[in-house]
C-alpha cells in the first residue's frame, strides 16, 4: 500500500479559504478507497473551530529549526471521514486571527514546511511520497532533497508538487534562504531558486520535485505561454515532459441535489425541472427577486476579483438588464471596487438583481439548486469547482474557455443536440453578452432546456478518476518510470 502525506496549508472541514481546501480532504478520501494509504497534514489553526480541537489527540512534541531559531512543534490527530488528519500547533506562528496576509508569511510557512519534514523523522507513519501544494508547503521539495538526503529514513522520500494557482507563488529576498532556511547561496541561480534577483518558494518546488501536476489539461497547457505563466513559463516549458494536468472532482457526497439538506427541494436527473423550479422560486421570495417560474434566473459564486471576470460583468451589466428578461443572483465578496459597482447596479435594478456581499454556504446551494444558468466568465482559471458543482445541480454554466473551463464544459451544438453548457473563446465583454443571450434564447425552448440539463447533471466530475490518476502517478514516480 503506497504511502501518501498530503501536505498543505488548509483542509476542509477545518479551515478554508478556497478550493485547496476542499482538494486537500476530498482527493485523499477517495485515495483511501482505492489502497493508498493518504493522511494530510495542516496548521492548527486558532480558527479551527473549538469542535474539532476537542476531538484533536496530542501525539508529541519537539522542536523545529527555522534558520537560527529553535521552535517549539506540537503534532495533534484526529480522523475525519476515515481520514488520518495531523495539525501541526505553534501558537507564535498560528494562534491569530485569519489564515494568510500576516508580515512574517514566509516565516510562518518556512516552519510549516520544516514541520512537515521532522514530523516524518519524530512518527510511526513513514510516507513514500510527500505530496506538496502551492508556495505554502513547496520548499518542502528543496529542503528533503538539500537537507534531509543523507538521513537513512527519509533518503527514499519522493515528492509530488500541485499548482493549484500559479499567481501566488512566494517571492521574497534572497536573505530568506539562510535565515529561514539554513540554506547556502548556491541555491539562487537559474535551476533553484533564484527568480529575478529574489527567491521564489514555487519555483524552488518545481525544480526539486519528482513530478509536477496542475489541476487541469488546459491549465498544464496555458501556464507554460508567458500570458499565463506568471514568468515562470520558462521553467514549465523545460519541465513540461514531468508537467501532468489532473483534472480536480467535487465532492458528489456534499453536493448532491437529492440529498441536501440546504435546498427547499430534493431532485434528481429525471425530476429536475419540478425541484429546480420549486428551489427557484423559494430563492425569489427570500432575495426579493420579482417571481416568476419562466423568468430565466443567472447565479454567481465567486470571490468578486479581477480573476473571475467581473469588469466584463460591469461593461454588459446595463445591456443584460435591457435586452434579456433575465433575473440574476450574485453571491461573494472581493475588491471593494467590485463590490460598490455592483451594489450600485442592484439600485438600478430591484427586482432583477440581487447582490449578496457575504459567503454564505446554505445560500450558494440554494443558488446552484435555483438557478437556470451560472456565469464564469474568467480571465484564467485552473480547475475551477463552481462550474461542476452547477452541471451536478442541472445549472447550465456560461464560461470563457480557458483552464478547466475548457475542459468541462462543452458548449451547446443546436445541430447535434451536444453539449452541457454555453462558452465564448475570447476575454470579451460583448461576445460574453451574446453567449448569455444566446442561453436565454434557447431557455425558451423548454424541451431542448430540460434535455441539455439531464445531460449536464449525468456528467461525472466526482473525484474517482483523477483519484485513479494521481494513484497511477504516484506508482510511476515510486518505480521512477516518469
Amino acid at each position: 500500500m503506497t504511502r501518501v502525506l498530503f501536505a498543505s496549508s488548509e483542509a476542509y472541514p477545518f479551515i478554508k479559504t478556497g478550493g485547496l481546501a476542499d482538494v486537500s480532504f476530498a482527493l485523499p478520501r477517495e485515495l483511501r478507497g482505492y489502497g493508498v494509504d493518504a493522511r494530510v497534514i495542516i496548521p492548527k489553526y486558532m480558527d479551527i473551530s473549538e469542535e474539532f480541537k476537542n476531538k484533536m489527540r496530542f501525539v508529541k512534541s519537539f522542536n523545529v529549526q527555522v534558520g537560527w531559531r529553535n521552535q517549539y512543534c506540537g503534532v495533534f490527530e484526529m480522523d475525519y471521514e476515515g481520514v488520518p488528519f495531523y495539525f501541526i500547533d505553534n501558537e507564535y506562528y498560528f494562534k491569530r486571527g485569519g489564515v494568510y496576509g500576516f508580515y512574517d508569511e514566509a516565516e510562518r510557512f518556512a516552519f510549516f514546511s520544516r514541520a512537515v519534514l521532522e514530523f516524518i523523522g519524530n512518527m510511526d507513519f513513514k510516507p513514500e511520497i510527500i505530496h506538496c501544494n502551492d508556495w505554502q508547503t513547496a520548499m518542502v521539495s528543496p529542503l528533503l532533497k538539500s537537507q534531509y538526503a543523507f538521513n537513512m529514513e527519509m533518503s527514499g522520500i519522493k515528492t509530488v508538487f500541485t499548482i493549484h494557482n500559479l499567481k501566488y507563488q512566494g517571492i521574497y529576498g534572497p536573505e530568506v534562504l539562510g535565515d529561514l532556511f539554513g540554506l547556502g547561496y548556491e541555491h539562487m541561480n537559474p535551476s533553484g531558486l533564484e527568480f529575478y534577483g529574489d527567491a521564489n518558494f514555487i519555483k524552488g518546488g518545481l525544480n526539486y520535485t519528482d513530478a509536477i501536476t496542475t489541476v487541469s489539461d488546459t491549465y498544464a497547457m496555458e501556464i507554460q505561454d508567458p500570458y499565463y505563466g506568471e514568468r515562470l513559463d520558462g521553467v514549465l516549458r523545460d519541465k513540461s515532459s514531468n508537467l501532468h494536468g489532473i483534472l480536480n472532482g467535487i465532492d458528489y457526497k456534499i453536493y448532491d441535489p437529492s440529498t441536501d439538506t440546504n435546498i427547499v427541494r430534493n431532485y434528481d436527473a429525471d425530476s429536475a425541472s419540478e425541484g429546480k423550479t420549486t428551489n427557484k422560486l423559494e430563492l425569489m421570495d427570500m432575495l426579493n427577486l420579482n417571481r416568476g417560474s419562466d423568468v430565466p434566473l443567472i447565479g454567481m459564486v465567486s470571490r468578486l476579483t479581477d480573476q473571475k471576470g467581473l469588469d466584463l460583468l460591469e461593461r454588459i451589466m446595463q445591456d443584460l438588464m435591457k435586452n434579456t428578461n433575465a433575473s440574476m443572483v450574485i453571491l461573494g465578496t472581493g475588491e471593494q471596487r467590485y463590490e460598490n459597482s455592483f451594489r450600485h447596479f442592484e439600485s438600478m435594478y430591484p427586482g432583477r438583481l440581487s447582490v449578496n456581499l457575504k459567503f454564505d454556504n446554505k445560500l450558494a446551494h440554494m443558488i446552484y439548486a435555483s438557478c437556470d444558468m451560472f456565469l464564469m466568465p474568467s480571465k484564467f482559471e485552473p480547475c475551477g469547482l463552481s462550474q461542476l458543482i452547477s452541471l451536478r445541480y442541472g445549472t447550465l454554466p456560461i464560461v470563457r474557455e480557458t483552464g478547466g473551463l475548457r475542459d468541462t464544459v462543452t458548449s451547446y451544438n443546436k445541430y447535434t443536440g451536444e453539449g452541457n453548457g454555453f462558452s465564448f473563446s475570447n476575454y470579451n465583454a460583448h461576445e460574453m453578452l451574446y453567449t448569455i443571450e444566446r442561453a436565454v434564447e434557447l431557455y425558451r425552448d423548454k424541451k431542448t432546456w430540460d434535455s441539455i440539463v439531464k445531460t449536464a447533471m449525468k456528467e461525472d466530475f466526482s473525484w474517482k478518476k483523477s483519484a485513479l490518476m494521481y494513484k497511477s502517478l504516484y506508482n510511476k514516480v515510486l518505480n521512477n518510470s516518469l
